[in-house]
């Protein structure tokens, strides 16, 4: 598949993409991730891995956009639940 990240022509396959990606450790998830096999990566850190670029050249939504064009599974980030208290303050 062709796609265009930071205004650059990528060709992408989904073959391709789980190849990049194999063996790389995934970060902490802080924001929109991705499931490529059975791994959670950062769309920022899946972006860098692919297009060689630094993460700051291209955005989230680029990534995400690709990703979902190929078939990979993404995710934002989950809204934060408000805490709740079980004894009464005094």
């Amino acid at each position: 598949m062709r796609c265009v990240i930071a205004r650059f022509p990528f060709e992408l396959t989904k073959d391709g993409v789980l190849a990049s990606m194999k063996g790389v450790k995934p970060e902490p998830i802080t924001g929109e991730s991705v499931i490529i096999g059975r791994r959670h990566y950062p769309v920022k850190q899946v972006g860098q891995v692919i297009t060689r670029q630094d993460r700051r050249d291209f955005s989230a939504g680029e990534v995400l956009r690709a990703m979902t064009r190929l078939g990979f599974t993404c995710r934002s980030l989950p809204d934060a639940v408000p805490a709740t208290t079980s004894a009464p303050l005094p």
